[in-house]
């Protein structure tokens, strides 16, 4: 009886041992990284949207016959912050697609904004100005990690759940964990660099 126990005792430290190793646990760490990436990548568009109203109303008081662009600058930013991709939407590609749409056309109308700046001199000597342009570009900077960093965990996520043994343990234990969806380029000019000129 004491040597069977015993037996027992190691078959189970051993079955266990080896399932920790064996990636069953990575497919739900894998989706809670993507998770936490969406979430750096909707905080830092957040700080962008935060940021407008102050850049819009600087550039208010120096170029008042620009109120076609300043009025786009302020939809776009009305529409981007309205659709909202959450951890329980982030499955829906026509949900993350409208998203990055609406990001699109506010980076769109931020650009024009940057240009209309150039007609005015004193607005671009002003300190309020040249202080909100240095934290829209830091912040453009950061929304550009964070998507990198979105990226690369639905691409380790994805890859987990169609390898082996990824591919096993999410038939057997995960099947409600669909494959996740990434950024694409939003415009046909995607793989250019906007020109900035400030």
């Amino acid at each position: 009886m004491q040597v069977s126990n015993r037996a027992r005792l190691w078959l189970v430290l051993a079955l266990a041992s080896l399932l920790a190793g064996c990636g069953i646990n990575n497919i739900p760490q894998y989706d809670e990284q993507v998770k936490a990436a969406w979430a750096q990548v909707q905080n830092q568009y957040q700080r962008r949207a935060d940021l407008i109203p102050n850049l819009v109303e600087t550039v208010k008081g120096y170029a008042r016959q620009e109120q076609a662009t300043l009025t786009a600058v302020i939809e776009a930013r009305a529409k981007a912050t309205s659709i909202k991709v959450d951890a329980s939407t982030l499955d829906d590609p026509e949900k993350l697609r409208q998203f990055q749409a609406a990001q699109a056309q506010l980076g769109g109308a931020l650009g024009r904004l940057m240009v209309v700046s150039e007609r005015y001199p004193d607005l671009k000597s002003n300190q309020n100005f040249l202080a909100l342009q240095s934290q829209l570009e830091g912040t453009e900077n950061r929304i550009a990690v964070a998507r990198k960093d979105f990226i690369a965990a639905v691409q380790r996520y994805n890859t987990e759940i169609r390898t082996f043994p990824g591919r096993l343990w999410h038939s057997v234990m995960y099947s409600d964990m669909p494959l996740r969806e990434n950024f694409e380029a939003t415009s046909a000019d995607a793989d250019k660099a906007p020109e900035v000129k400030f």
